[in-house]
């Protein structure tokens, strides 16, 4: 199977003006409806086109061929689900260990399982692509925050914060990855959603050190009365 490289693989141009924008949003929902009704071998720029209500001619405006548009739409996406995952870390931020880890979770499964049909059928497509720059960006804001995240629990702190934030994102990414392979059927979702929360929070509970109660301050001596 051949992979479309990354450079080939870019936008003509960027959308600037609210009309463009607009214009732009039409066609990445023409494409998902597409997709998902004719499959990545069914979809093409015309089709798309005919959907969105614009030419073709619009189309290469922004995208020189199909590969770029899927790549744009796969990219929008993954900025959904990295979003979610700041907002959730921002929320979350300065709580206990467990209830900090248990939102991260649930706003990672959340975010990569609001529309199945969506996240599977993108994930297909991603592997006929050079997605490494892409997903590699994505994985690094994720990181950041979460790492800004297990920091900030008010009652632990962790002796090698960079090892514990890439084994629990390696964790919560790869059971989720595993699920979407396998047809992500409600049932799955439903067991990945209460058993990855159950194993990410025993592993950080594990990894952490409790932090010290802070020592009560020292009380001053209360001056007497002069007789």
């Amino acid at each position: 199977m051949e992979i479309t490289p990354a450079s080939a693989l870019q936008p003509r141009k960027t959308p600037r003006q609210a009309r463009s924008v607009a214009t732009v949003e039409a066609i990445f929902e023409a494409t998902i409806q597409v997709l998902l009704a004719e499959g990545a071998p069914g979809l093409t720029t015309s089709r798309v086109a005919e959907r969105a209500g614009v030419s073709v001619g619009t189309m290469y405006q922004y995208f020189p061929h199909k590969q770029s548009l899927l790549y744009a739409v796969l990219q929008q996406h993954l900025a959904g689900v990295v979003n979610a995952v700041e907002d959730a870390c921002r929320k979350f931020r300065g709580q206990p260990a467990a209830a900090l880890v248990e939102g991260l979770v649930q706003a990672y499964v959340d975010a990569k399982t609001a529309n199945v049909e969506v996240s599977r059928a993108l994930f297909l497509v991603a592997v006929e692509m050079d997605t490494a720059e892409l997903i590699g960006g994505m994985t690094k804001r994720i990181n950041a925050a979460t790492m800004a995240l297990l920091a900030s629990a008010c009652d632990a702190h962790f002796d090698d914060l960079p090892a514990v934030t890439f084994t629990l994102l390696a964790a919560l990414a790869g059971n989720t990855r595993t699920v979407f392979e396998r047809g992500a059927k409600p049932a799955q979702i439903k067991v990945l959603r209460h058993q990855v929360t159950l194993m990410c929070r025993a592993y950080l509970l594990a990894a952490a050190v409790p932090k010290a109660p802070p020592k009560p301050a020292p009380r001053t001596a209360t001056p007497r009365a002069s007789a």
